[in-house]
């Protein structure tokens, strides 16, 4: 039986690059974000965020520079690039149609 805060395979990388339209983050904030926007339905372990920060940031949909956090402490802070918003259009239309196909599976009767 799944959890509520189970990922549906594939939506993490959707989820990284949505929060990042909004504004850099480093990756304990956007694992925050994503749990707070979830209403804390969604909570993304460090075993899986920081791998799927690496492989957006080598697939150059993301980059990353130092700077200071708001506690005051250097983080690797990212923000998205040119073709990882390209990227994000794709992923969404992709979110967008399998999600509606799997609606009409369920909702028949």
């Amino acid at each position: 039986m799944s959890k509520p805060n189970d990922l549906v395979q594939g939506t993490l990388d959707l989820l990284i690059l949505k929060v990042l339209s909004l504004e850099p983050k480093h990756g304990w904030a956007i694992a925050k974000r994503i749990q707070q926007i979830s209403k804390e339905q969604l909570q993304v372990q460090q075993g899986s965020l920081y791998p799927a920060l690496y492989r957006l940031e080598q697939q150059g949909w993301i980059e990353a520079d130092w700077r200071a956090s708001e506690t005051g402490r250097d983080a690797k802070f990212y923000s998205l690039t040119t073709a990882g918003r390209k990227r994000l259009e794709a992923e969404l239309a992709h979110w967008n149609r399998l999600s509606h196909a799997i609606n009409l599976v369920v909702r028949t009767t």
